[in-house]
């Protein structure tokens, strides 16, 4: 079995200190990265969806750093939409900026009703490239 660690990226380990999870868990070449949502430096959500967004996504790119992995080395994307069909056209100029060329990583989409707060979240797995 491959051991697993802990990815936390940096000055944000309390805030998964307190909910007991880690951002990521790091199994061999796998990156399994948990949901990330668009929360402001105190842990609040950003209020306006289009910044909530690019700030979950920012949030994301920051744990794939913290495990020497980039957006190029996404495998597979799950988002969680709160309105997804009025939604849906702000999140793909997000993505359309982070994964502008094919190939394009395995991507589903799920409408949801509660987000804690937050409208948007995205998870990932990624594979972290071998060290040069």
């Amino acid at each position: 079995m491959a051991k697993r660690d802990a990815i936390f990226p940096a000055g944000r380990q309390a805030l998964y200190d307190i909910h007991r999870y880690s951002a990521a868990i790091r199994s061999g070449d796998l990156l399994f990265v948990s949901g990330q949502v668009g929360s402001r430096e105190d842990g609040s959500p950003e209020p306006d969806f289009a910044q909530q967004v690019e700030r979950a996504f920012a949030n994301l790119g920051a744990v794939l750093k913290a495990a020497g992995a980039g957006f190029d080395d996404v495998i597979d994307v799950t988002t969680f939409h709160t309105d997804p069909e009025q939604q849906f056209e702000t999140v793909l100029a997000a993505k359309d900026k982070v994964f502008s060329e094919a190939p394009y990583p395995s991507w589903t989409a799920v409408g949801v009703t509660w987000l804690a707060g937050f409208d948007f979240e995205i998870k990932v797995v990624a594979r972290i490239p071998a060290a040069d």
